[in-house]
């Protein structure tokens, strides 16, 4: 128990990374755009995630009331461009290893805080928890540092006319998933290495005449 502190901070971590990395999957707000038409989307934002496109919009809706509309992003939508297809994909890969690194750790460290005699498995599960935890933060880096670069440099994408977005921001700046996925890396990494540091104590008989 004593040699399994940071095995146990690992998986603190690793939960925290995991729900973290979930979030910013449904956070619609990767990339918020400013836009100079205000003719349909009304507050001149909207926000670009990789599930879906949305932005308020006052258009058919009473005086002193807003609606926000939302289009979904279908697999076969050519014009999305490589990074957001690739977040769609990253991102669910990372979930699955994350919650497969979870478990993983859980089972090693319920051998060790219940005392249970399958030593030899402890130090395999934690070295394999790790492993899924350092996969997952590389999962989520990859689609998160892609797009932070398409917002640095301002990158456009061809939405078709029926999404009543342009093709072009005025500017654009990331959103609060950007944020929430970089922290999520930084913790599942962590966890990760954490969990490749266990080492199950050797005892020693020592034999007094």
């Amino acid at each position: 128990v004593s040699a399994s502190h940071l095995q146990l901070a690992a998986f603190a971590l690793g939960t925290v990374g995991w729900i973290l990395c979930t979030v910013s999957m449904g956070i619609v707000e990767w990339r918020v755009w400013h836009v100079d038409n205000t003719t349909i989307i009304s507050s001149g934002i909207a926000w670009v995630g990789i599930w879906k496109v949305c932005f308020i919009s006052y258009l058919h809706v009473s005086p002193g009331y807003r609606e926000q509309f939302c289009h979904t992003f279908n697999a076969y939508d050519s014009f999305l461009p490589h990074e957001i297809f690739a977040a769609q994909g990253l991102l669910l890969v990372a979930m699955f290893m994350g919650l497969l690194g979870l478990a993983a750790t859980v089972f090693a460290l319920r051998n060790v805080y219940m005392g249970i005699t399958h030593k030899t498995l402890i130090t395999p599960f934690f070295l394999v928890g790790g492993f899924f935890y350092i996969f997952a933060g590389l999962c989520v880096l990859i689609p998160v540092s892609w797009n932070f670069y398409s917002i640095t440099h301002n990158q456009s994408i061809a939405f078709p006319p029926s999404y009543y977005m342009p093709s072009s921001p005025v500017a654009q700046e990331a959103g609060a998933a950007i944020p929430v996925g970089i922290v999520a890396v930084i913790l599942l990494l962590l966890s990760g290495i954490f969990s490749l540091l266990y080492r199950f104590p050797v005892t020693t008989n020592i034999i007094t005449k």
